[in-house]
C-alpha cells in the first residue's frame, strides 16, 4: 500500500474512531447543559451551511463553523455558572452539527472534502483534550483566575490548535498530491495570518463572551465574522471568474490552431507541480499558474503560425520576440503585471529570469519537445538536462523529473519517463 493511502487511512480513521467515541460516550453519560450544547451545535451548523466552494487544500471554508467549534471546546463557563461538558460532548456536538450543517450541500452534489471533516474532528478534539480536563479540575481557575491570564491561556491554546490544524493540512496534503512536506507546511502557516487568525481570534473572544455574559453573546460575536465569511466567498467567486477568463484567453491560441489541444492546460498544471516542488506558494504559484496558462499568447501576433505551436524548436531570437509580444498582450488584458512579467521573460537565459519564467520555460520545453508520444519523454527531459548551461536552470529540471517520476500533475495525463 503506498505510503500516502497509509496516511490518509490513519488520520480518516483516528477522525472516525473519535467521533464514535465521542457519541458513544455523550450517550451513555447523557448531555449535559443541553442549551449550550444546543447553541453552540446551531452555530457551527449554521457556519457549514453557508460554507463557500472551496478548491482542494483550501485552508478554510467554514471560519464560522471552526470558530464555534473551537469556542465549545474553550468553554469553562456560561453567564458565571461552570460547565461540565467534557471533551466526549465536545466532539460528539461538534460532529452533529457539522453533519447537519453540510446535509444542504450533499444533497446539490457538493459535499464537503473529507480531508477537512477529519482535521475539524482532530483539531476540536485536541483543543478539548488540552482545556476541558484542566479547567473541570480546577486547575485553571486556581493558577490563572478569570483575568488576562485566563485569556491569555485560551490564545495560546488556540494558537497550538491552529498549528496542529496547519500540520494536519499538510500531511493530507503530502499524501494526496506526493508534494515536499515543507513547502505545504509553510504555505499553511501563511494562511494562519489570514482567516486562521480571525478564526482563533474569534473562537477566544466567544468563549470568553460567553463565560460573561452567557449564550445571548453568541449572535452578537458571531456576526462579524459571519459577515467576513460573506465577503470571502464573494472574493472567491471573483476568483474564480478570473481563472476562468484566464484560460479561456488562453484557449484562444488552440481555438486559433497555434497551439496542440490542452497544451496550456497541461503546462500550467505541470508548472504548479514543479514549484510546489521547489517551494512555491500562495500568490507566487498563483503568478506561476496564470503565466503559463497564457505563456504562448503572443503566437496570436504572428501572421505565420509556428509549425504545431512548438516554440521550443525556434531559434532563441525568435523565441524571445514571440515572449515580448506575449506580454505586451497579457498587459493589455488587466491581468497583473506580475503575470505579464514572466510571461515576456520565460525565452530569455535563466541567470536572467524570474523563477516563475525558469519554470515555465522548462515545462513549455518538456511539453513541445515530448508531444503526444510517450516514448519521446525521456528523450525530451535529456534535452532538458543538455540545455541547463543556459536555457533551463538545473534545479527546475530535477525538480520536473521528480514530478514525472510520480506520475506528473494529479489529473493530467501527459508523457512521462520510465
Amino acid at each position: 500500500m503506498r505510503p500516502g493511502v497509509v496516511t490518509l487511512t490513519t488520520v480518516h480513521g483516528a477522525a472516525l474512531l473519535l467521533g464514535l467515541v465521542g457519541f458513544a460516550g455523550t450517550l451513555w453519560h447523557g448531555v449535559d447543559e443541553p442549551g449550550n450544547a444546543l447553541a453552540f451545535g446551531a452555530l457551527v451548523a449554521l457556519g457549514e451551511l453557508v460554507r463557500w466552494g472551496a478548491a482542494p487544500g483550501e485552508r478554510e471554508p467554514a471560519p464560522l463553523a471552526a470558530a464555534g467549534a473551537l469556542a465549545y471546546a474553550l468553554l469553562g463557563t456560561s453567564a458565571g455558572a461552570a460547565t461540565t461538558h467534557g471533551v466526549l460532548q465536545t466532539v460528539a456536538v461538534v460532529v452533529a452539527a457539522g453533519l447537519a450543517g453540510i446535509v444542504p450541500h450533499v444533497a446539490r452534489g457538493r459535499g464537503p472534502d473529507p480531508d477537512h471533516l477529519a482535521r475539524r474532528v482532530l483539531t476540536v478534539g485536541f483543543a478539548a483534550l488540552c482545556f476541558q480536563p484542566l479547567y473541570n479540575a480546577g486547575s485553571v481557575a486556581e493558577h490563572l483566575g478569570q483575568g488576562p491570564t485566563y485569556a491569555l491561556f485560551l490564545l495560546l491554546l488556540l494558537v497550538l490548535t491552529a498549528l496542529c490544524d496547519a500540520v494536519l493540512a499538510a500531511l493530507l496534503l503530502r499524501a494526496r498530491t506526493g508534494f515536499p512536506y515543507g513547502p505545504l507546511l509553510v504555505d499553511q502557516l501563511r494562511c494562519l495570518l489570514g482567516i486562521g487568525s480571525a478564526v482563533c481570534a474569534t473562537g477566544a473572544v466567544m468563549a470568553l463572551g460567553v463565560a460573561a455574559a452567557g449564550l445571548w453573546a453568541l449572535p452578537v460575536l458571531a456576526l462579524p465574522l459571519l459577515l467576513t465569511q460573506v465577503s470571502f466567498r464573494r472574493y472567491a467567486a471573483v476568483r474564480t471568474v478570473n481563472r476562468q477568463t484566464i484560460a479561456s484567453l488562453a484557449r484562444a491560441t488552440e481555438i486559433a490552431g497555434c497551439t496542440p489541444p490542452g497544451h496550456a492546460h497541461r503546462v500550467a498544471a505541470l508548472s504548479a507541480a514543479v514549484g510546489r516542488e521547489l517551494g512555491l506558494s500562495g500568490a507566487e504559484l498563483t503568478v506561476l499558474e496564470h503565466a503559463a496558462l497564457m505563456h504562448d499568447i503572443g503566437q496570436l501576433s504572428l501572421v505565420d503560425p509556428v509549425e504545431g505551436g512548438a516554440t521550443a524548436r525556434l531559434p532563441a531570437e525568435e523565441q524571445r520576440r514571440i515572449a515580448r509580444l506575449g506580454g505586451e498582450v497579457v498587459r493589455r488584458t488587466g491581468v497583473p503585471e506580475a503575470v505579464a512579467v514572466v510571461v515576456e521573460r520565460q525565452a530569455d537565459p535563466y541567470r536572467e529570469q524570474p523563477r516563475a519564467a525558469r519554470i515555465v520555460r522548462a515545462v513549455n520545453a518538456y511539453d513541445d519537445l515530448a508531444g503526444a508520444d510517450a516514448g519521446s519523454a525521456l528523450g525530451a527531459l535529456e534535452r532538458l538536462r543538455l540545455g541547463t548551461a543556459r536555457d533551463y536552470h538545473p534545479d527546475v529540471v530535477d525538480s520536473l523529473a521528480r514530478v514525472l517520476a510520480r506520475g506528473g500533475a494529479p489529473g493530467v495525463t501527459s508523457a512521462t519517463p520510465g
